[in-house]
């Protein structure tokens, strides 16, 4: 699983949380990491991005790369702002809408 979260209490949070659920989890702080980290391992079979972030891209436009390079993995997407257009999310993603609890993340990376 991949968190992308450039707030560092966010990121440590969820990745103690889901490390301790049993998941496998690397971060990155951008999208320009996170496709670094997509190129270079196969064993993500899940995207779970903040919408703004620092750098070339923000979460829904790495959600919309994610879904044309890898189509086969879940991506979730959040935001603590005003909830993304739903024509703007890729097909077959979810949003999470911040602050949400760790059961709701469990559950969207489970359906």
């Amino acid at each position: 699983m991949l968190i992308v979260e450039d707030e560092p209490l966010i990121a440590w949070t969820v990745e103690d949380d889901l490390t301790d659920a049993g998941y496998n989890v690397v971060v990155a702080t951008n999208a320009d990491q996170a496709l670094e980290l997509l190129e270079s391992r196969s064993d993500i079979t899940t995207v779970f991005t903040d919408v703004d972030m620092p750098g070339t891209l923000d979460g829904l436009k790495l959600s919309a790369c994610v879904s044309r390079r890898w189509p086969q993995l879940k991506i979730i997407i959040t935001t603590g702002k005003q909830p993304p257009d739903p024509t703007h999310m890729p097909k077959g993603s979810t949003f999470l809408p911040k602050p949400y609890l760790f059961d709701q993340l469990r559950t969207a990376i489970a359906a």
